[in-house]
């Protein structure tokens, strides 16, 4: 069997709001850059993603998914494309699909963890259709079948994040991850308020997205302790950039600290765990560059005695079965997996999977692992379709 062809397709997906609903709430950097299409002749909100399709001889295809995120990642959908369909794509034609590893060493440059990891997705759930068997057993066998989900909160006043967390607690939602970042005393009467809302039992972890100094990081944990808020984890308090102060940080508190912006791969996995700076590494199948980075960091961190969360990064149906696959399959992983974009859209599924993987969730919080060959999805191609980014025309 061989591959015969490589091609995305932009998908371009209108939100009806804002992330953020107050001003100077929060480090706008990740959100603004999600939204940064946002403009008078494209007033609405949007995110972007690249589905990945690869044929082969036999008629046998996978399909993949890579984030388009310019704030995160520092990749646009156009160059993500481009980089798959005209130079990382052709590369692996004629080739057999099989050893995985040895494809993605062919087009391991430097850059476009993007691309690369769409391309990661689509050869796992090709070779796992060709197999039988799911992306989970590729990846080395399921050792749980439901995943605990939790939720992205975006920045606002004390009250509206509190509200938000309800919101999503009608749902079945569990866990949640507010945003902060900004001034540690104001932040904290945020996560105060969310407590106190949400109450004992809720998983509540925060993100300040590289927003504090070393100094101002450590006054928010201790406000934290001080409010009784049972912080689990503060996510980036520092640049990515400060391992010196990210470890500083560490030393000086008892909230766990976790390495986000600071974790892309494996070697920043391992800068990490020797400058002592984390406690916990945020894995992203996007910005490891695919499933088989992402599983290499999980087992690095393992190793060094280190937990990992698996962070954000927004989706459709191939990218949330993916991470519920990797979910699945990782040894050791802390609390709920994050799947901001439940709240946000739909997955664009055919079939009871649509509805599966989707808001409200059942009332274990959990969304379950799928169950067929590959990433065990399929995508509803009219949903698709009004969604698929048109070429671009001056008028």
């Amino acid at each position: 069997m061989k591959i015969t062809r490589i091609y995305t397709t932009p998908i371009r997906i209108p939100l009806s709001c804002f992330f953020y609903n107050s001003d100077w709430a929060g480090t706008k950097r990740e959100w603004g850059g999600r939204l940064s299409r946002v403009s008078p002749k494209r007033p609405s909100p949007i995110l972007e993603y690249v589905l990945v399709h690869i044929e082969t001889d036999e008629g046998v295809s996978g399909i993949g998914e890579a984030p388009a995120d310019i704030g995160f990642f520092g990749q646009t959908m156009e160059a993500i494309q481009v980089a798959i369909d005209d130079y990382l794509g052709p590369q692996l034609v004629g080739k057999e699909p099989f050893d995985i590893p040895g494809l993605m060493d062919l087009i391991d440059y430097r850059e476009n963890s993007c691309a690369k990891s769409g391309i990661d997705l689509a050869l796992h759930d090709l070779v796992g259709k060709i197999r039988g068997i799911s992306v989970s057993e590729l990846l080395g066998g399921a050792r749980r079948t439901r995943i605990p989900v939790a939720i992205e909160i975006a920045g606002g006043s004390p009250d509206d994040m509190a509200a938000e967390c309800l919101k999503y607690m009608k749902m079945n939602v569990k866990a949640f991850k507010p945003k902060i970042g900004s001034i540690p005393a104001k932040d904290a009467d945020r996560l105060r308020a969310i407590r106190e809302a949400v109450g004992p039992d809720i998983s509540l972890r925060a993100d300040a997205n590289r927003g504090y100094t070393p100094a101002e990081a450590i006054e928010l944990c201790r406000l934290a302790e001080k409010y009784e808020v049972n912080l689990e984890l503060l996510e980036q308090p520092c640049e990515a950039w400060d391992l010196p102060g990210m470890a500083e940080v560490r030393r000086a508190v008892n909230i766990k600290i976790e390495a986000d912006e600071s974790c892309f791969g494996p070697h920043d996995a391992e800068a990490v765990i020797r400058a002592e700076a984390a406690d916990v590494l945020n894995i992203k199948i996007g910005k490891a560059g695919g499933l088989a980075n992402a599983m290499l960091i999980a087992e690095i961190a393992e190793a060094a005695g280190l937990e990992s969360v698996l962070g954000t990064a927004f989706g459709l149906g191939p990218k949330i079965a993916a991470k519920l696959h990797f979910a699945a399959a990782v040894k050791r992983f802390t609390g709920a997996v994050e799947f901001t974009e439940l709240g946000l859209h739909g997955p664009l599924l055919k079939g009871d999977l649509d509805r599966a993987l989707s808001l409200p969730l059942d009332e274990d919080g959990c969304l379950p692992v799928p169950t067929g060959p590959g990433l065990g999805v399929e995508l509803d191609e009219a949903k698709v379709a009004e969604v698929t980014r048109q070429p671009f025309s001056i008028r």
